[in-house]
């Protein structure tokens, strides 16, 4: 079923397809949406999979909790959808706190949301002027402006490198601190372009697009989030349940492969074995051996699933 049309402008579902696919053979239970964003995953598997399938989802953003309200009152969902207002990273304090002993799904949709993106005022946007902000939920102790104005050339430094894997990184810290105070997104953009050699600029797309990206997963400590969230989901989910992730770059890609494979290290099933038969006993098996991608259509209709890498394992053992 489409989404909504409000669902579509909030924020529209990245592999959509993939993921009801991969939940399908899940007939009844909870799925936890840890990233509810615009909600088009959670409706997708609340048409898909019946009447007996319910979802638990969680966002930081109170925008995105103001679209699952809206959704649930025009689609008569109901009960079938709750929500909670946190970061996923509490996902086992929220588990607890509802007497929930196991989940039968989880789906990681990371990254920033469209909606997030297009809302000037949030300051991801390096295309536009917009406060620096770039916090997911108000919950995140930092701004990017505290880093960009008052953290030391080293540590800023230090961000670009790791969590922007940015080559330039030492050049684009000193221009950040030559140019203190940046006031908005639009300067900031400008001196990371000014600080990136002319040659560079003209290659890869948007010469600030990786110092945005490091300074929003400092600020909402985004890879610390999902190494403790995707480690609850995991405890959680029953012998025969799935997890799905969808990342979206190197970092976040890394984390999960490298859990998936500890969790999978012993089943040598094919994926698409609908059960685990070789009689391991390895905690996780591999729906997918190598990461799905978007279809060449599905990126034209919506170019921010361009970089989409998808991950999913059943659990064999809980």
């Amino acid at each position: 079923m489409d989404q909504t049309p409000e669902s579509r402008e909030f924020h529209e579902a990245v592999m959509a397809e993939e993921v009801v696919e991969l939940f399908r053979p899940l007939q009844k239970g909870l799925v936890l949406d840890a990233t509810f964003g615009g909600g088009g995953h959670s409706r997708r598997l609340l048409d898909a999979l019946g009447s007996n399938v319910r979802v638990l989802a969680f966002d930081r953003d109170p925008d995105a909790i103001r679209e699952a309200e809206a959704l649930r009152a025009e689609t008569g969902i109901g009960e079938r959808l709750q929500i909670v207002n946190r970061n996923y990273r509490g996902l086992e304090e929220v588990l607890i706190e509802r007497s929930i002993d196991s989940i039968d799904g989880a789906l990681f949709d990371l990254g920033v949301s469209g909606h997030q993106v297009e809302e000037g005022t949030r300051g991801f946007s390096y295309r536009s002027a917009g406060p620096l902000d770039m916090r997911m939920g108000p919950d995140a102790p930092h701004t990017a402006a505290e880093l960009v104005n008052d953290w030391p050339e080293s540590d800023l430094a230090r961000v670009l490198r790791s969590y922007g894997e940015e080559r330039f990184a030492g050049r684009i810290a000193r221009a950040i601190v030559a140019a203190r105070p940046v006031s908005d997104t639009a300067q900031l953009a400008e001196v990371v372009r000014a600080a990136i050699p002319a040659a560079t600029r003209r290659t890869g797309g948007h010469p600030a697009r990786r110092t945005f990206q490091a300074l929003r997963i400092a600020v909402n400590d985004e890879l610390g989030d999902l190494e403790e969230g995707l480690e609850s989901a995991l405890r959680r989910l029953r012998a025969g349940g799935r997890c799905v992730v969808i990342s979206y770059h190197s970092l976040e890609d890394r984390i999960v492969k490298r859990r998936f494979a500890q969790g999978a290290g012993g089943c040598t099933c094919p994926p698409d074995f609908p059960v685990c038969v070789c009689e391991d006993t390895t905690e996780l098996r591999l729906l997918v051996r190598k990461p799905l991608r978007p279809t060449e259509e599905e990126v034209v209709t919506n170019p921010r699933a361009r970089s989409a890498r998808l991950r999913a394992i059943e659990k064999v053992a809980a």
